[in-house]
This record gives C-alpha cells, structure tokens and sequence, in this order.
C-alpha cells in the first residue's frame, strides 16, 4: 500500500494523471467510478483533459460501485444520474459504456448477480477510484461486512445516512435506507486500486485502513492485502497517520518514472 501525503488539488491530479496514463497506453480500459464528494475534483481534471487535451473515454468502459435502492429514475441523487452529470457526460464515453448497479431491479438478487457476470464478462476492472466512509466503509460495505462479499443489497447504517444528508437537503428521512454495492471482494479483484480522503473527519478511518488490524469493524482494511493500493490523502485526513514522515518522505524519494 502506498500512501502519498499532499494538498487535496494535487490529490486529483495525481489520481488523473494516473488514469490518463492508463488510457493512453490502453485506450480500451476499464474503470470503476465512484460517487461521493471525494473523487469530484478528480473528474473535474479529467474532464478539463477531455477537453483541452485530447484525453479520450470512447473506448472505455466503466462500472459504478453503488446505488441507493428504490430512488426514482430521474432522481438527483440516484447515482446513475450523479455520475452522469459529474462524467460521463463530460467526456466522450460511447452509449452504455458506464454502467451501474439497477436499484430499480424487480429481482434484486438477479441484478446484483448479472452486475457482478458483466464486471467479469468485461475482463475486470483495471483502476478503481475509491472514497471512505467516517466508519471505514468502502462503497457501500458497512461494518461488519463480509471480507469475501460480492456485489449484493446491503442496509446502511444511521452513520452512513447521516453523512449522506447534505445531499438530500439535510433530511435524513430522504435518504434511502439500502442499496446495491459491489462487494469487498468485487473491489479487490480491479487491478489497481485509488481512494482519495481528504478532511479531519477521515482522519481515524485513514488510520485504521493503513496502520490498523484487518477487520471487518474497518471494512477498508482488506485493502491492505491487495498488491496495488494508492492511499491519497490530504494532511488533515493524515493526521493520525503514526508512520506520517516516513509516508512523505517514501514519496518524495520516488522516481518520477514510476508513477502511482
């Protein structure tokens, strides 16, 4: 796991020079997307790209991580339509080359494992953007999640609904109470793994996910077992990092050839 301590604007450019290499090597890619306000600066960067410099999605394809259950089709906040207005409408994806959980899905169990065959069918996911929750979920994998989970409907906790507030006008009762995920083990199949944390308020789940036991109380830490993790973290979400200066000075002693 490599951690890179620095300002949050050089987070995401970090993170979208990383993809932008990826898709100039492989313009045929596969990414996952995540929601949430962590990756946002990140796609602004790659659609600022898309547009100045020539960096095509038409090849690509993408799979979203989550998706609330039961929110109308045109719903603000359904994530489809999230990641649609943040990217994939301001970049030159192809017609339903990003694709999503269905949260409208008569037979749940079905779609979660269709979902999970399409992943499979498209030969995985080579770069996966990742936020983390307050509580150290990832996706929509709360605590007490199963570390070998697979794509499935998961019930969010009080924590995770009340973070997720400020998007539904401050009204908890908005909030949908399930969703559909990708699960840890989906995660760790992509071949490249990016979060992004940026805030105190991550701060104890940045800890716990790079210097902490692996537990499913820290659904993060599974993280830790995969071969190709990058930790990008602002220094706020840092601050209760114990290996900190050894994390700054890793990164600062790296050649420049090698990238993320």
């Amino acid at each position: 796991m490599e951690v890179v301590i620095a300002p949050a604007e050089q987070l995401a450019r970090l993170a979208a020079d990383t993809i932008e290499r990826l898709l100039r090597a492989r313009p045929d890619a596969v990414l996952g997307l995540a929601t949430g306000s962590s990756p946002l600066a990140v796609y602004d960067e790659l659609a600022r790209r898309h547009a100045e410099a020539d960096l095509s999605f038409a090849r690509a394809r993408a799979f979203m991580l989550d998706e609330y259950v039961g929110l109308p089709a045109d719903h603000p906040e359904r994530y489809r339509n999230v990641i649609e207005k943040e990217i994939a409408s301001r970049v030159d994806f192809a017609p339903g080359a990003v694709q999503g959980p269905d949260g409208l899905a008569d037979d749940v169990v079905g779609a979660c494992a269709a979902y999970e065959q399409a992943i499979v069918d498209a030969g995985g996911v080579d770069l996966q953007i990742l936020g983390i929750g307050t509580d150290g979920h990832v996706a929509f994998n709360e605590p007490g999640s199963s570390l070998a989970s697979r794509t499935r409907i998961k019930t969010l906790t009080r924590q995770t609904r009340e973070d997720n507030a400020r998007f539904f006008g401050g009204d908890l009762d908005q909030v949908p109470t399930h969703c559909l995920t990708q699960g840890l083990a989906t995660i760790m199949s992509a071949r490249h793994l990016v979060l992004l944390a940026t805030g105190r308020g991550k701060a104890e789940a940045v800890h716990q996910l790079a210097e902490g036991p692996v537990s499913a109380m820290w659904p993060a830490t599974i993280l830790q077992h995969h071969p190709h993790v990058t930790v990008l973290v602002d220094d706020a979400a840092a601050s209760r990092l114990q290996l900190a200066d050894y994390y700054r000075e890793t990164f600062a002693a790296k050649p420049d050839w090698q990238g993320l």
